[in-house]
């Protein structure tokens, strides 16, 4: 009998354990995962960096191109090109710019193009030649081009937008710039058409002394923030950091078989160090698109037969608001990665589309910490982890939305927002998490330090976006720090009430945003919303809905009838105009409503009624 309890009692133990990991400590699993994940990628990058001589991100794509060389890199318009082909083309641009131009190692190069193979190649060849790269917003025109390109101080302009070029080429010849076209031909003097003198140049490498000098430290890219707030801010990603962006396909599952679907901007955070670097760790080919089309998304993906996307900001609410069809799941993608996707939407898109992992994370453009939800909850950004917290550190700190600023104790430090409560995001500038800054911009640099959070002395990284952990370690995102508004003495989060909104049947979309009525503290709730095709806004119905699901101080007074929200580049909804053109319908063209709760709807806002607002005779 003893014999038999002996070996009963642990194989019973060793069946339970698992029923018991899994019914306690439910998540158990997938955090030993992701822990055994964090510190093969800490390794390999260790490794990296102790090789000499130094190894940098161009290095691993040309590991891959002699590994490799046949296999297809970004496929564009129904053409192929492999390893073998982007580092040949990318030669090519880097020898016809050291044959006809001054352009020296160190010297910094604005592009100025869309997504196109091109890019990529001109990239390369850069990197090739040790210069560091300012991606340029191809949207941006006039000032806001000028000011872009002023920012990095760069000494070379290689662009494909001609028309663009020639608004402030004067300026740009006064400042004694280089403008390169990547062009057939040119009609404009002071811009030197290039693509003849690519085609002549030799595929023959670069002499790697040439980028002898660059170090871990040296500017890679740079990468401008999308604007929200202003004209855009030039964020160094330098050498290091854009090593490290090498992981990030790597660590959630990518292989050298993936096909990944790239249609955000390369000159942003999103598509290049996400898709593309992330592309050239994996080795995996990319199917490169112009820009993001809803209609023919799926058509790519099954044309490509694509196995990973990239979403961002409000990408995927767009892809759910297409018309349904019969081969909605009719698709070989099984992972989407990216950031800014809403619960519902989330779910929608699951419950449509099919069973496709989702990997939502969190990361800025010039921020220094970021996390992964690596377990598929719905709605999370990331989870908790003690050795990720411990590498890098971060804390929520109280935050007082109504004079901007946190929240501070009787001796100066910062207070630790509990658990369930939102709090703002700050991470500690260490070594190993630096915050490099943006360039030419020492006051908006000094503006993201933090000092004296927990104890005195110390230095974090304000994110500026309001978090929140749950009692399961489960992160999530609340609002940014600009957008949430204070009415009647409460916090109002503009993502839950945006959240609330989009359920009407008749709402496309909302853009929630507080705007200032004379005489009263605060910002009162207003919402730009855009009507689904074929439908009409219905007040009443609105006034029901958001009494149902929302507290009277959340609840939008004013609402805009607009045709379409207007966007960033890079998906994110854009408020400060409409927050400057307030509620005034004599500056404001689109359809305007009020909140009445006597007749219990929205009704129009007229003029009468704007100046009762204003005047305070009329109850808010």
């Amino acid at each position: 009998n003893e014999t038999w309890a002996s070996f009963v009692c642990p194989s019973l133990t060793l069946a339970l354990t698992p029923l018991l990991l899994k019914a306690f400590f439910p998540y158990f699993w997938k955090d030993a995962f992701y822990l055994a994940d964090l510190v093969r990628i800490l390794m390999k990058f260790v490794l990296r960096r102790r090789r000499k001589p130094s190894f940098m991100v161009l290095d691993r794509f040309l590991e891959q191109s002699v590994a490799h060389p046949d296999r297809s890199f970004i496929l564009f318009d129904n053409k192929n090109y492999s390893y073998r082909d982007t580092d040949k083309r990318s030669n090519k641009i880097a020898n016809a710019l050291r044959r006809h131009s001054e352009l020296r190692a160190g010297d910094t190069v604005a592009l100025f193009m869309g997504n196109e193979p091109a890019f990529i190649f001109t990239w390369l060849a850069l990197a090739k030649l040790g210069c560091p790269v300012a991606f340029l917003n191809h949207n941006i025109r006039s000032r806001s081009l000028l000011h872009c390109f002023n920012c990095c101080s760069a000494k070379v302009l290689i662009a494909a937008l001609q028309e663009a070029v020639m608004e402030v080429l004067p300026s740009l010849r006064e400042q004694g710039v280089w403008v390169c076209l990547m062009a057939k031909r040119c009609d404009t003097p002071g811009m030197e058409v290039f693509s003849d003198q690519v085609e002549e140049a030799p595929d023959t490498p670069p002499p790697q002394s040439l980028r002898s000098g660059v170090t871990f430290k040296s500017p890679a890219v740079y990468i401008y923030t999308s604007g929200t707030t202003g004209l855009p801010k030039a964020a160094v990603v330098n050498q290091n950091r854009l090593l490290t962006a090498l992981a990030v396909l790597d660590s959630t599952g990518v292989t050298p078989g993936d096909v990944i679907y790239l249609n955000l901007p390369l000159y942003h955070t999103a598509g290049f160090l996400i898709g593309l670097i992330g592309s050239i760790e994996t080795g995996s080919t990319i199917v490169l698109r112009r820009k993001f089309s809803a209609s023919q998304f799926w058509d790519d993906c099954r044309k490509y037969n694509v196995t990973v996307i990239q979403y961002i900001g409000e990408i995927m609410r767009y892809l759910c608001n297409t018309p349904k069809r019969d081969n909605d799941r009719d698709h070989c993608v099984r992972l989407a990665i990216g950031n800014g996707v809403r619960a519902e939407i989330w779910k929608e898109f699951l419950d449509r589309f099919g069973n496709i992992q989702v990997r939502e994370f969190y990361a800025s453009t010039e921020g220094n910490v970021g996390f992964v939800n690596y377990t598929g909850k719905i709605g999370a950004i990331g989870r908790v982890n003690y050795l990720h917290q411990k590498l890098f550190p971060y804390v929520l700190i109280k935050y007082n939305t109504e004079r901007d600023e946190p929240i501070r104790d009787t001796s100066g430090l910062c207070v630790e927002a509990p658990r369930g409560e939102t709090g703002l995001l700050v991470s500690k500038i260490t070594d190993i998490a630096p915050f490099v800054g943006y360039a030419k911009n020492s006051q908006q640099t000094e503006k993201k330090k933090l000092r004296d959070v927990l104890q005195k002395g110390d230095l974090y990284f304000n994110s500026g976006d309001l978090l929140k952990i749950d009692h399961d370690n489960f992160i999530y995102f609340q609002d940014r720090v600009g957008d949430t508004f204070r009415w009647k003495g409460e916090n109002v989060a503009t993502t839950e009430v945006t959240d609330i909104l989009t359920l009407i049947d008749f709402v496309q979309e909302a853009n929630v945003y507080g705007v200032q009525v004379p005489g009263n503290e605060g910002r009162i709730g207003m919402a730009a919303i855009t009507v689904k095709e074929g439908k009409q806004f219905d007040g009443n119905k609105t006034f029901s809905h958001v009494a149902s699901y929302l507290p009277a101080y959340a609840r939008p007074h004013f609402i805009r009838i607009q045709n379409a929200v207007e966007v960033t580049g890079t998906f994110k909804q854009m408020k400060v105009k409409l927050v400057e053109e307030g509620f005034d319908p004599t500056c404001v063209t689109d359809p305007l409503y009020i909140l009445q709760d006597g007749q219990q709807s929205y009704t129009p806002l007229t003029g009468p009624v704007y100046r009762s607002v204003v005047s305070g005779s009329f109850k808010l």
